[in-house]
């Protein structure tokens, strides 16, 4: 584990530190990587979004979109980290108001996702953040929600990405993907 945040260290901050792996959950032959540490330490949180930070410098978001539910806890983070709105995108009947949403598939099956439908008539740059980038259904139905309620999206960024499961592959082409760490 890496050392608690009132330690003084010129190392740099390695995010891997900050991962508890958990073999054979939810079920097994699963590998779970587990950002919680991340959470409970103020100086792996803070690289953590110091880090997306650098990302969001570099693709110029003007609103940073969390997907349901680590994603909100992620994006918030980033959003007030770089003064920006943000807007979830969650699970049915979790938004009131006028919503629009998308079906999509997952691997073992289909869900939903929905987001407001206000807030992208000016058509601004979204950033779409979320913890974990996976077979990357989620972020592709996200990614079409933005472009359907108006916005332009600028790019993904993920603390994690799994990339031996191809989830980029299912990210629309030509749209920066960042991710802080891969697992090959």
């Amino acid at each position: 584990m890496p050392q608690s945040s009132s330690a003084s260290s010129d190392q740099p901050i390695e995010l891997r530190d900050w991962v508890r792996e958990h073999p054979d959950f939810p079920k097994p032959g699963i590998l779970f990587r587990c950002m919680t540490p991340m959470l409970r330490d103020p100086r792996g949180w803070q690289e953590m979004v110091r880090q997306l930070g650098e990302a969001c410098d570099r693709l110029q978001p003007d609103v940073i979109v969390g997907i349901e539910s680590r994603g909100f806890i992620v994006g918030t983070a980033l959003a007030t980290a770089r003064e920006l709105p943000f807007v979830p995108v969650r699970k049915p009947g979790k938004l009131p108001g006028s919503v629009h949403g998308i079906d999509y598939t997952l691997e073992y099956g289909s869900d939903r996702l929905e987001i407001h439908n206000d807030g992208f008539e000016d058509c601004p740059r979204v950033l779409v953040v979320d913890d974990l980038l996976a077979t990357g259904g989620t972020a592709a139905a996200t990614a079409e929600l933005v472009s359907t309620v108006g916005g332009q999206l600028c790019g993904f960024a993920f603390v994690m990405e799994l990339a031996e499961l191809g989830g980029r592959a299912r990210l629309p082409d030509g749209v920066p993907v960042e991710s802080l760490i891969i697992y090959a």
